[in-house]
């Protein structure tokens, strides 16, 4: 006797409604819940890759700037005034 794949199906299947029936609902939760969270990712994928949800988002263009005490290394004093104070009293 030859073992065919749908053989193999058919004796996992029956294998975990024996031993598994008891986890059966929550893995079927879980997967529920799993495959709902990749459907709402991938949908907001697709929004964001649409030109118009470039077009209504307001962009902001921004620079860096630098603090106003740091010139460089070359210029501190050593007087400690960029570490902050200890919070022990």
């Amino acid at each position: 006797m030859r073992l065919e794949g749908w053989h193999l199906i058919i004796i996992i299947v029956l294998a975990l409604v024996l031993f598994a029936a008891p986890k059966l609902p929550g893995m079927a939760r879980s997967l529920g819940q799993s495959m709902r969270i990749f459907k709402s990712e991938v949908r907001e994928m697709k929004k964001d890759g649409a030109p118009e949800a470039a077009a209504d988002s307001d962009a902001v263009e921004g620079r860096v700037v630098n603090h106003p005490k740091s010139t460089g290394a070359e210029n501190r004093t050593g007087d400690g005034t960029d570490v902050p104070p200890p919070n022990r009293a």
